[in-house]
């Protein structure tokens, strides 16, 4: 019933704006009368910008945590920590999304960047907190992929003289490496539908760019705005918040099955 309503809302969409407006045009104006503009591009950039950027500081924070609790830490330290950081799941994203508002941007970033060029919403404030957001996902999975790799991999390379830092890089890492993609796009996916942190930190100005200190606005973002505002029932724009969410729908099926393709191909099994 769900994927019904979304399609047939999308269908009439789409009688009044034409697919090759909404695939093919760069500017995105749905709410103002008179200017509207449908391109679903702009939207579809500011998903992939802070995609982008919380990837590019939780990967490597994640993946290191990841081989210190796998390789590194004492089994009594891994049963503190663990938890500690999976904590961070737990937090609510409205709290990131204030923190990021209120402080990242703040006292953060304008004195770093200074204030000039730092407008208050932000697509860097936003991804910061999310790379937080998204840390245990990627550290967890990847250390219970990185633990399920066989001893005697690790016992072998050390036997050839490898210190602990290449077995972790050169030998359980790639044992693991179908555990690690799989928490990279599981991350990826939670990046896509977050919600709270895009709206409140990175604005809702649509904008064609990858910049991180520019503002934005992400598909999950605008289906927010418009669901708390008067659209009403039928008009264009009520009808365009289904064919924006018909969009992220098949971008996340489409992950989804590359994740599921990726895994098994890159996947080790043990006896």
């Amino acid at each position: 019933l769900i994927v019904t309503t979304l399609f047939g809302e999308t269908i009439d969409f789409f009688r009044e704006v034409s697919p090759a407006e909404f695939f093919l045009e760069t500017r995105w104006q749905a709410l103002i009368p008179g200017t509207e503009s449908f391109g679903i591009w702009e939207l579809v950039a500011g998903t992939a910008n802070v995609v982008l950027w919380s990837m590019v500081f939780a990967l490597p924070l994640g993946l290191a945590a990841a081989i210190y609790l796998s390789e590194y830490a004492h089994p009594r330290t891994r049963s503190i920590l663990k938890p500690i950081l999976e904590v961070l799941a737990g937090v609510p994203t409205v709290v990131y999304a204030f923190f990021a508002l209120t402080v990242v941007t703040e006292y953060v970033l304008r004195p770093v960047f200074g204030a000039d060029r730092v407008p208050i919403f932000n697509s860097l404030s936003a991804s910061l907190m999310m790379a937080v957001m998204i840390l245990p996902t990627i550290a967890s999975v990847s250390e219970d992929a990185m633990a399920n790799v066989p001893r005697e991999l690790r016992e072998g390379a050390y036997g050839l003289g490898a210190t602990r830092l290449e077995v972790a890089i050169k030998v359980v890492l790639p044992a693991a490496l179908s555990g690690v993609i799989a928490a990279v796009l599981l991350a990826i996916a939670r990046v896509i539908g977050e919600t709270m942190i895009v709206a409140l930190a990175a604005g809702s100005t649509p904008n064609l760019t990858l910049m991180p200190l520019e503002g934005i606005q992400t598909m999950t973002g605008y289906m927010l705005q418009v669901g708390l505002g008067d659209a009403a029932r039928g008009t264009i724009n009520y009808t365009s918040l289904f064919a924006v969410a018909s969009t992220l729908f098949v971008f996340t099926f489409a992950l989804n099955v590359i994740a599921t393709w990726i895994v098994n191909r890159f996947r080790e099994a043990y006896e």
